[in-house]
């Protein structure tokens, strides 16, 4: 596959390379975007834990109760 190198910032490629010590730039590319991937991964399981926690502590029974007095007519 050919990289393509239009578009990308030679400063920061250039930086990204030494500091990652890696030998070439493709190889400092597919570290970056692999680093980028598993950063967006743990933030969207970091979102879904925060979500299941708000959720273990909802009384579902309780609402559904409370739910329903409210639709009765005349509550």
């Amino acid at each position: 596959m050919r990289m393509e190198r239009s578009g990308i910032d030679a400063e920061a490629l250039a930086e990204a390379v030494r500091l990652s010590g890696c030998a070439t730039e493709k190889e400092a590319v597919d570290l970056a975007l692999r680093e980028y991937a598993a950063r967006r991964r743990r933030a969207a399981l970091e979102c879904l834990e925060h979500y299941a926690d708000l959720g273990s502590g909802w009384d579902y029974e309780g609402w559904r109760v409370r739910r329903e007095a409210e639709k009765r007519p005349g509550a």
